[in-house]
């Protein structure tokens, strides 16, 4: 049976599974329950000084997508409204029961060191894993100097995380912002910084869109909105382009990283772990269908390991990471065609109405019947197909349009190699790309 034990930047838990800083993880009997259920490491709702924070009503929107729920969701919630001694006294509470489960503590406190240092040694001294510096929250706190405010700028990324590491004596994780042109940036300054590692990717700045009845933004407060976070199983393709910037960037490879942004299953996970993560964090899964999850989770993610091979994580922990590169080093000489199998095919069309209005023309009606009981059932004009892929992407049926590759009889050609070459042989090559 595989190992699911992880240890990512050197805080260890069962299984890479953690709730993620947010309501989930909001107190110790939630995280007890969470632990009981199976889940591997929490960590915990952003602690930051007393007074605690006072939050709105209401606070949440969701865009609910082709009939499934939550398929974005939109909060303009704070950290914490609950008192640092609280929090800390149930953080105790949590370790001394469940001692081989991770607890990380989440921070966030205004730019100085002697606050950092003194909520740092607060939270260790309460028996915490490691520590994970907020500096992702894109509403509410950013406006007071903290979160995106600091994780927006470098330098400031850099320096805080130095704040911290001149005192703590757990591993620590800077939470990155995705609201930056480039991710790589403030994951090098934490580094720089001396970070034991990064957690990406917190929640994007988002407007969940406006009443048209009322003419006032969904989801507001009296009246009123303000731009808040985006997360959910829609922003898990921003968040894998991130991680994978981080394992690919040579000043941050081998940076542990622990994934965060649209995992909702154990695939989801496996995803984030073949780009580098060694843990992964859950909030909008947890929040829509409860702890039990995990149980799915854990299970998924055995059988897929025994399926493949694989003993234990770091088997598989980075391995994709590597294929994804940049677009002038992928192969111009790669083609494919459709292939429309008839006997899966229910006559909708949209694979010819998608084609022919808004790609390339290369898909027919036929007049005639082209299968036995069939009307018209489309076909590609192969001579003419660029291997685009859209026809397939809005086809209803599973498998019935295949992108099927075709031998060229070229040797592969990237455009660096093209443009190194100076451009030789222009006509040549465009004419065999079309070809």
């Amino acid at each position: 049976m595989a190992d699911l034990s992880t240890n990512c930047a050197g805080i260890k838990s069962p299984n890479p599974f953690w709730l993620a800083s947010a309501p989930p993880a909001n107190s110790g009997e939630q995280v007890m329950r969470a632990f009981d259920h199976g889940w591997g490491g929490a960590v915990w709702k952003t602690l930051g000084e007393d007074p605690p924070v006072i939050n709105v009503t209401s606070r949440y929107g969701a865009i609910d997508i082709g009939g499934q729920k939550i398929a974005g969701l939109n909060n303009v919630e704070l950290i914490t409204d609950r008192p640092l001694a609280d929090n800390l006294k149930e953080i105790y509470q949590v370790k001394k029961r469940y001692p081989k489960h991770a607890v990380v503590a989440s921070l966030m406190v205004p730019c100085e060191r002697a606050s950092w240092h003194d909520i740092v040694k607060r939270v260790e001294d309460a028996g915490c894993d490691g520590l994970e510096l907020n500096f992702g929250c894109p509403h509410g706190m950013s406006e007071r100097g903290m979160g995106s405010a600091v994780g927006q700028i470098p330098e400031y990324t850099q320096r805080v995380t130095e704040y911290v590491k001149e005192i703590a004596k757990t591993p620590v994780l800077v939470k990155l912002t995705p609201n930056i042109t480039d991710i790589r940036y403030p994951a090098r300054a934490a580094k720089a910084g001396g970070a034991d590692g990064v957690s990406l990717i917190n929640t994007i700045n988002s407007v969940m869109g406006v009443n048209l009845d009322t003419l006032t933004p969904k989801f507001a407060v009296g009246g009123k909105g303000a731009h808040g976070g985006y997360c959910g199983p829609a922003v898990k393709p921003i968040a894998l382009n991130m991680v994978s910037q981080i394992s690919n960037d040579p000043e941050t490879r081998g940076l542990p990283m622990s994934g965060i942004g649209g995992i909702s299953t154990w695939s989801d996970a496996v995803e984030f772990m073949l780009l580098g993560c060694s843990s992964v964090q859950l909030c909008t899964a947890v929040m829509h269908y409860g702890f039990r999850i995990v149980e799915e989770l854990n299970a998924g993610l055995s059988d897929w390991m025994d399926q493949k091979g694989f003993k234990k994580l770091d088997d598989f922990i980075g391995l994709s990471a590597p294929n994804i590169v940049e677009w002038k080093h992928l192969n111009l000489h790669h083609k494919t065609v459709a292939k429309i199998q008839p006997d899966k095919c229910i006559e909708c069309q949209l694979c010819f109405v998608a084609c022919n209005d808004t790609a390339h023309q290369c898909i027919a009606i036929p007049a005639k019947p082209t299968a036995k009981g069939r009307k018209r059932v489309p076909v590609v004009i192969e001579e003419d197909c660029v291997g685009c892929n859209l026809c397939s992407l809005v086809c209803p049926v599973d498998g019935c349009i295949e992108m099927t590759p075709v031998k060229t009889g070229h040797a592969p050609l990237t455009w660096e190699q093209y443009t190194k070459n100076g451009f030789k042989g222009y006509k040549e090559v465009y004419k065999r790309m079309h070809s």
